[in-house]
């Protein structure tokens, strides 16, 4: 089995690029962030850390952790945003390599994970290669403004916080330019999976 790491900037295209992955090769798609907001619903060890270091002010009506509350927090406070990730990267990476152990037990051929902080959080100890979803800032600027609804200054604060193009570049094996049309990116996902 074949594990790979897929990451990018926000708004760059992953998850386009994940189902098809998922239609074409019969991949199984693993996402970081699914993960996580799994292992931080109420109740959970994830949670209960989160609650202690924030406090209860980031807990929405049911209990549950508000995502809007602490992005705004994080996203603005670099000391807060490390606090956080110590919380919940490790328990991620527990869980994902559990999901990998299963799915070799099951044969399959290709494992695509797909998370923004691949590179910060050392997944090329996990992954076979790491491809890198590259897209223009301000192309990327508005997909996030009209997919998303997403404000100016969120996408700066956000953007702010992920690694520059350079960075990305230097760690990872491959490089997908998802500029331009998506059939474009389709036959350069076709030619990467064949040279595997």
């Amino acid at each position: 089995m074949k594990v790979i790491g897929l990451t990018g900037g926000v708004g760059s295209g992953k998850s386009q690029i994940l189902e098809y992955l998922n239609d074409k090769y019969g991949a199984t798609i693993c996402q970081a962030d699914k993960v996580a907001r799994h292992l931080q619903k109420k109740d959970t060890e994830c949670y209960e850390k989160i609650v202690a270091y924030f406090g209860e002010e980031i807990l929405d009506d049911k209990k549950e952790l508000d995502r809007e509350k602490i992005a705004d927090i994080v996203f603005s406070d670099k000391k807060k945003l490390e606090a956080l990730n110590a919380i919940v990267h490790p328990a991620v990476k527990e869980e994902i390599k559990k999901k990998i152990r299963h799915e070799e037990r099951k044969n399959t051929n290709l494992f695509v994970l797909e998370s923004a902080i691949l590179i910060e959080d050392h997944y090329s100890e996990i992954c076979d290669e790491i491809w890198y979803v590259y897209v223009k800032t301000d192309i990327r600027k508005n997909r996030l403004f009209y997919s998303r609804g997403y404000k100016e200054g969120k996408i700066e604060d956000i953007m702010a916080s992920q690694l520059t193009k350079a960075e990305f570049m230097k760690e990872c094996d491959r490089v997908i330019d998802n500029n331009g049309v998506f059939a474009e990116t389709m036959i350069q996902v076709d030619q990467i999976v064949k040279d595997l």
